[in-house]
């Protein structure tokens, strides 16, 4: 690990002075936990860290909001969100996806800004929050920004936030009676990388599907929704040939990329049985 420099801000306008929005070099860090290894494996090399866990009263808190939505700030640890009572009774998705995501250590570490900053298209929350239809509260100098977090990822470890932004907040709308769930395809390695990740969220309206939200990760370079997949669902009713309709649908849409985890044309496949499994279990809910 080659030297660098390590500051703590008390405020966040302390942070935000501290970044430089043209040098890459300058990073923020809060729970440290992908960082650290990039950095001891050599793969990023800082001039300095910026840590942010001095300004972790100040954004470390989960609220229901009034209309029954959430608000986490980005420095709760992803272990305060799985423990969370609210969180369970509001968006229960969320609890159950993060008993199997990484282990207890990294969840005990890791915060819920990072996890997102990273943009690593193997974690499970993303494509979980996109079916929700979440959203971040993003701060920098010229003032606060939304953006949805379908919207968040640029590319492969890459999203649309300035190197002097940082992500102070996650939102999460009401569940309006929505059902959702979401499906992992690993090998339990000991790197735990999925081969696949897909979230679904729908609203069942008289026994038709209202509207429907499907979102995939780890099969391809970025979490993603699946618009056309979505559309064939629309007011429509849950049966098996038509969930075996959108699982070929959705297999067809999805860019999916082979890597370590498996070839494309297997990712075709789990992509094709885990959607039509995901909408199962959401619907059992």
């Amino acid at each position: 690990m080659t030297p660098f420099e390590l500051v703590e801000p008390a405020t966040l306008g302390e942070a935000l002075a501290l970044l430089d929005p043209d040098d890459p070099d300058v990073r923020p860090i809060a729970g440290g936990t992908a960082l650290i290894l990039m950095m001891k494996s050599g793969l990023y090399r800082p001039r300095r860290l910026v840590s942010l866990r001095a300004l972790g009263p100040a954004i470390s808190s989960v609220a229901e909001t009034p209309e029954g939505g959430l608000e986490i700030g980005a420095m709760v640890r992803l272990s305060e969100i799985e423990r969370s009572g609210v969180v369970g009774r509001t968006v229960p998705v969320i609890t159950d996806t993060l008993l199997t995501h990484s282990n207890v250590r990294v969840r005990n570490v890791a915060t819920i800004g990072g996890n997102l900053a990273h943009a690593d298209p193997h974690m499970d929350l993303p494509p979980v929050l996109i079916a929700l239809g979440a959203s971040v509260g993003a701060l920098r100098p010229g003032g606060e920004r939304t953006i949805p977090v379908e919207d968040l990822f640029s590319g492969y470890m890459a999203t649309v936030l300035a190197n002097n932004e940082l992500i102070m907040s996650l939102q999460i709308p009401p569940p309006a009676g929505r059902r959702s769930a979401y499906a992992k395809v690993t090998t339990r390695s000991a790197d735990d990388w999925p081969a696949l990740g897909i979230a679904v969220s729908v609203g069942i309206v008289e026994g038709m599907v209202g509207n429907a939200r499907i979102a995939i990760g780890a099969a391809t370079e970025t979490a993603m929704r699946l618009p056309g997949t979505e559309a064939l669902l629309a007011g429509r009713r849950i049966n098996a040939a038509l969930l075996h309709e959108v699982g070929k649908a959705a297999a067809s849409e999805a860019p999916v990329v082979s890597d370590l985890q498996g070839s494309a044309s297997y990712k075709r496949v789990l992509v094709e049985v885990h959607l039509r499994r995901a909408l199962q279990q959401a619907l059992a809910a």
